[in-house]
């Protein structure tokens, strides 16, 4: 039976990525840009209504809501080659930007536009036979997908409260950004992400940076870049649920795998392999290659080290031919390796699938997921930016002007400082808690 997905593309860089990942997508399962599948396998039309819904004239048309406060980014994913995939419905957009401003989006003019959104939610969810859950992929950063999209994230938890609702959250960073009241908007969207997710992927514009620079050799990446990535390494997260393969997984089975308390439901991701175009020619791909690579900082999309912390549960997903004998052992291999940076109260973290179709233009890759205390890291770095500002209240006027007020931000910084020592807290191990309370 078939298990569908409803996806979410919200904000400017939501619509942007969201346009990119159905790109690679409708590449992946062979379907034209009218919406005509002119595939070579079978296997590419086994699971197409996770993610497409046909239409009575034989297209098969993306289950997506392309949203946004204003015209401008849903435009131009209309009028980009991929944009004639899209039901002309599914657009909604309103007349006026939250101008980076998170409360306008979630309680000024969002409010107006997430009513139309969620009515064509709801048509959709009609149409499926098994509902799955949901995808949203945003930016935190900015006015419409942190705040809209939160809010968008919180009315889909009131009405389908038993399904699983997924984050594609993108973070910002100093090296490339364009927007004062960042900590703002991101303390405010992980405050509302913490209770309406249930769990969330993190990509960080500073990891896609590096990567893009110091791994693919990218003189001056642009946006388009980043978005591409994000895009690739989507594709591989959600393979297993559009492909047959020796190991499945969907969105219930990955949350029961690698979220051990319900409020660490932060995510690292890492993909391999990661090279840039030169050196692609010279490389010998093998799974113990792969397996290096995805463990590798270098290769994480999160800007923070993996081996700082401690690996509470991860998901390992390799694309291509390859033996499940092989990956299981080197799995093991890694985990005898490097034993000190896994928790040892979970015997056996590590969950593994197989998607036998690889992805394009590679014989096999590999898409870590992992839930690493390491994380508080990049909420460490926001809660201190966020207490510069408002220790002095600075741009305070324009979130209260929209109706908000200064004790919601500071309940928001204080369940992210819980977060952080959550964290912190389940990354001991059964000897460091004891030398914790002999200390108290």
């Amino acid at each position: 039976m078939v298990r569908e997905i409803i996806f979410f593309q919200v904000g400017q860089c939501g619509n942007k990525v969201g346009a990119k990942f159905w790109e690679v997508v409708a590449e992946e399962h062979g379907i034209d840009k009218t919406g005509i599948w002119n595939g070579d396998s079978n296997l590419q039309l086994e699971r197409l209504n996770v993610y497409f819904n046909e239409s009575n004239t034989g297209r098969w048309v993306p289950r997506t809501i392309l949203t946004d406060l204003e015209a401008g980014a849903v435009d131009c994913v209309r009028a980009a080659p991929v944009g004639g995939l899209f039901r002309p419905d599914n657009f909604i957009f309103g007349q006026s930007s939250a101008g980076n401003n998170w409360a306008k989006g979630h309680y000024g003019d969002g409010t107006k536009v997430a009513d139309v959104a969620m009515d064509v939610v709801r048509k959709e969810s009609e149409s499926c036979d098994v509902l799955q859950g949901f995808q949203l992929v945003h930016s935190v950063g900015g006015g419409s997908g942190s705040g809209y999209g939160t809010l968008l994230a919180r009315q889909t938890r009131q009405q389908y409260a038993d399904r699983i609702i997924v984050t594609f959250s993108v973070y910002p960073s100093p090296l490339i950004s364009d927007v004062v009241v960042e900590p703002y908007n991101a303390t405010l969207s992980v405050h509302q992400l913490i209770e309406n997710a249930d769990y969330c992927m993190n990509y960080e514009n500073e990891a896609l940076y590096h990567i893009c620079t110091r791994t693919l050799s990218l003189t001056a990446p642009t946006y388009s870049d980043l978005n591409h990535l994000i895009s690739s390494v989507m594709s591989s997260s959600t393979c297993s649920m559009r492909f047959p393969g020796q190991h499945n997984s969907d969105l219930r089975k990955l949350a029961v795998n690698i979220i051990p308390f319900p409020r660490l439901h932060f995510m690292m991701t890492s993909f391999a392999p990661l090279t840039s175009r030169l050196s692609k020619y010279y490389q010998n791909l093998t799974v113990s290659e792969l397996t290096y690579q995805v463990f590798s900082k270098r290769n994480s999309l999160s800007a923070c080290d993996p081996r700082t912390g401690k690996y509470l549960c991860c998901s390992a997903q390799y694309r291509g031919l390859i033996s499940s004998e092989e990956m299981d052992r080197t799995l093991r291999d890694m985990l005898d390796k490097d034993s000190k940076l896994y928790v040892t109260w979970i015997p056996n973290n590590i969950k593994s699938s197989i998607c036998d179709v690889p992805h394009k233009g590679l014989e096999m890759s590999a898409n870590f997921i992992y839930n690493n205390t390491a994380i508080q890291d990049t909420y460490k770095r926001l809660g201190e930016q966020f207490t510069s500002l408002f220790r002095r209240a600075a741009f305070l006027h324009w979130y209260t002007a929209e109706g908000m007020d200064k004790s919601e931000f500071e309940e928001a910084n204080q369940n992210m400082g819980d977060l952080v020592a959550e964290f912190n807290q389940y990354g001991m191990d059964d000897n460091d808690e004891a030398e914790f309370a002999d200390d108290e």
